[in-house]
């Protein structure tokens, strides 16, 4: 386990204090929400930007495959 401190203005903290959202359990589900997001924004610009006719159905299915196993991955670490 990792400790982390983190500076806020007091009406934020005091707000999200309030909220519930700054417990650790809060504060992981945030981040791992947050980490998703990015990685899906990441896989939509790599998508966005490839060449048409270089999305065979093989790539896309890799592509899938590999969306697949970062996901059970996820799943196991979520429910250790």
């Amino acid at each position: 386990m990792t400790t982390i401190q983190v500076e806020l203005p007091d009406v934020l903290a005091q707000s999200a204090q309030a909220a519930g959202l700054l417990t650790p359990q809060a504060l992981e589900a945030m981040l791992r929400e947050q980490l998703k997001r990015q990685a899906g924004d990441a896989l939509r610009a790599m998508w966005a930007s490839a060449p048409p006719e270089e999305l065979t159905p093989e790539i896309e299915r890799m592509i899938d495959e590999e969306v697949q196993a970062v996901r059970a991955q996820r799943r196991m670490q979520a429910a250790h």
